[in-house]
């Protein structure tokens, strides 16, 4: 029996319920509570996390667990509990109000209020004694200071809502390659050329700044940029960072090396680095990105995936109270494993120097190409790939005697749609049914379970129950999997179903004025109705849609749609050449808009084997069309967004066509 209990144990979030036998009388987010607050002229905490967040779990156990401090807390203030993965609306304005205050944000975020909801203070994460301050500080302010205080948070308030808001701005920028090869030239500047990626810590995989500049190194045969490219890749993927027996990535690595993860796994960058590693497998053809693709696969089925086909949303940093510990080794446990192999072991995942940790742990990494430990074995591919499998299966199968991490298990919309796309990225890379079959899995559980017939989507899913309005990154990352999902399989019915969500999005979430989407629909009833603009670890929702309206406007010739996209991307373009990590999925649509860009028409009936020869090469300026006609022509016609070109009549004949004009600056500007 639970000492206390308070009103989450009806949450469906795991990080909610996490925090149902706190002595803090924890609420949910809902009008009532808003209103009780008024009633009571209490002043409100909103505090912000997620389930897999080690320092939310730190917070909890030195704060929310503690008596003294909960006894505090329940006198005063009016506390809740919001998972910032169910509710990013929330966490969305009150991050906005925490950076506008301390310039500082993350988790878990600390935001007091006014009994109306307007923020007053802020911040993350406090130990015991400073949070015993803040509180009775607050409390004293509010008592004496009700005026001041007022006019503090009506101003801030005012700073919210103006921020990430935009206006419509009048094209005046050609969109030239100029102003790319100036952007990737600044950013250019900041990478580490030893160890991939940018050059400061922490590390974190940016999915959407290296699909940039894969795309812009192809385009425009920059090989500087291909190279960092292919270092950083191949860092991350031989790095702590990446579970090298069980596949799937860490959010980030603390260090410049990519060596020490902080231990989370998470759905999102994982979908997102399966569909890059596909990619770049098309460009670099390198062993290591395919068994790197297939690793974050093989994690999502074995430990992501429900029985619906959706996948959850995140495995825990901690297990056992200690970060890391289900994936640390000591030297000896690995060791006895292999007695005949010590050698090539230690070798291998580095027990040695660059693999210690602490406290006598090691996390597993390499140092060594695949091509390097051939030469070594005297071997081949083939034999030392078989020999790698059976190492890790049995590193994997001595790992599952441990305490798992806990497993965020509510299924997330965007999230889901995240992960369809990266499937549909690996089917075409690697011409296997298998990541097709899971795709489709997913896409009818979302179908089925979370969007009505109208195109209304709903974010949340949790023991079999569908739950919380959709934002606009859920219906965003759904066109955009919908889409996907068209091009690798033809089948009208995703463009169909991507247009009833796309007319569902103009009429919730479209602003007129500036040709931007709210983040939120207009029944939103929060302090702020916010945009989401620039590009993080997750692309913004509305440079997405800005790729969706492009996409969808040359696949059903609506060319309104792509005015819109280039008004959108005219929008954001002021300023934006010097931070092209931070706008880096702005930028791809730019050199969308800056050079050629083909269809490829299939007439008639044509070898669905030679068609995915053609797309398993990396064109990321085609997309393909079936045309029914009565007449089968068999031939394929590309064409660019003004005029088709002649048609030509097999695959290696087109391949080479749209090789040779990849760079090729047309009239689509």
């Amino acid at each position: 029996m639970k000492k206390h209990t308070n009103s989450l144990i009806k949450a469906s979030s795991p990080y909610l319920l996490q925090h149902a036998h706190n002595p803090v009388n924890w609420e949910e987010w809902s009008d009532e509570i808003i209103e009780k607050a008024k009633k009571e002229n209490k002043l409100m905490l909103v505090s912000i996390g997620y389930a897999a967040c080690h320092w939310c779990h730190v917070m909890e156990y030195e704060c929310f667990e503690d008596d003294e401090v909960a006894e505090l807390m329940n006198e005063h203030f009016i506390c809740i509990k919001v998972d910032r993965e169910e509710r990013p609306d929330i966490d969305q304005i009150y991050m906005t109000a925490v950076l506008l205050m301390t310039q500082r944000g993350g988790w878990p975020l600390n935001c007091f209020t006014l009994p109306n909801g307007n923020p007053i203070y802020g911040g993350t994460y406090f130990p015991k004694a400073q949070w015993m301050h803040i509180l009775k500080s607050l409390v004293h302010t509010f008592k004496n200071n009700n005026k001041e205080t007022i006019e503090y948070s009506e101003k801030l308030l005012e700073g919210i809502q103006q921020s990430e808001l935009i206006s419509i701005k009048e094209p005046g920028k050609i969109l030239n390659n100029e102003f790319v090869h100036e952007l990737a030239l600044r950013w250019s500047r900041n990478f580490d050329s030893l160890e991939g990626g940018d050059n400061r810590a922490p590390k974190f995989p940016m999915p959407s700044n290296y699909n940039f500049l894969l795309h812009y190194s192809w385009a425009f045969e920059q090989d500087k940029i291909a190279k960092h490219i292919e270092l950083t890749l191949d860092k991350m993927a031989m790095g702590g960072i990446y579970d090298q027996i069980g596949g799937g990535f860490s959010r980030y690595a603390v260090d410049l090396l990519w060596k020490v993860p902080h231990f989370e796994k998470m759905l999102y960058d994982n979908a997102q680095l399966l569909s890059l590693y596909s990619q770049a497998y098309k460009v670099y053809q390198k062993p290591l990105y395919k068994r790197t693709a297939y690793g974050i696969f093989e994690w999502l089925e074995r430990e992501m995936m429900s029985e619906s086909g959706a996948f959850y949303s995140a495995i825990d940093a901690d297990s056992e109270g200690e970060e890391g510990k289900f994936y640390c080794w000591n030297k000896d446990t690995v060791l006895k494993l292999f007695p005949e192999k010590e050698s090539l072991i230690s070798e291998l995942y580095s027990l040695n120097q660059n693999g210690y940790w602490e406290e006598g742990k090691y996390i597993l990494l390499r140092r060594h190409s695949d091509q390097y430990f051939i030469e070594q074995l005297h071997s081949n591919e083939e034999e030392f790939e078989k020999q790698l499998q059976t190492i890790n299966s049995i590193l994997l199968a001595e790992r599952t005697n441990r305490i798992r991490p806990s497993t965020d298990d509510k299924c997330l919309t965007s999230w889901n749609a995240l992960t369809i796309s990266g499937l549909c990225e690996a089917y075409v890379a690697f011409n296997d049914e298998t990541f097709l079959f899971y795709a489709l899995k997913c896409a009818r559980w979302m179908v089925e379970n979370q969007i009505d017939s109208n195109g209304f989507i709903l974010r949340n899913s949790k023991n079999g129950k569908s739950s919380i309005n959709g934002f606009l990154d859920d219906y965003a990352h759904t066109i955009q999997a919908f889409i996907k999902l068209h091009q690798v399989t033809q089948d009208a019915i995703w463009m169909e179903r991507s247009q009833c969500i796309l007319d569902y999005v103009f009429e919730n979430f479209y602003d007129a004025k500036s040709n931007m989407f709210f983040y939120t629909s207009n029944s939103s009833n929060l302090i702020a109705r916010k945009m989401e603009l620039t590009d993080n670890v997750i692309p913004s929702s509305n440079s997405i849609m800005a790729h969706n309206l492009f996409n969808m406007g040359r696949l059903s010739e609506k060319s309104e749609w792509i005015e819109i996209s280039r008004q959108m991307l005219y929008n954001v373009l002021d300023g934006m050449e010097y931070y092209g990590a931070s706008y880096s999925n702005w930028a791809q649509l730019y050199l969308y808009f800056s050079t050629d860009n083909y269809t490829v028409k299939i007439y008639g009936s044509y070898s669905e084997e030679n068609l995915m020869e053609f797309k398993r090469e990396y064109l990321p300026n085609c997309l393909f069309q079936s045309i029914d006609v009565k007449a089968p022509k068999k031939e394929i016609q590309l064409c660019n967004m003004e005029s088709c070109l002649p048609s030509l009549k097999n695959m290696k004949e087109a391949n080479m066509y749209v090789k040779r004009n990849k760079s090729k600056v047309g009239n689509n500007n």
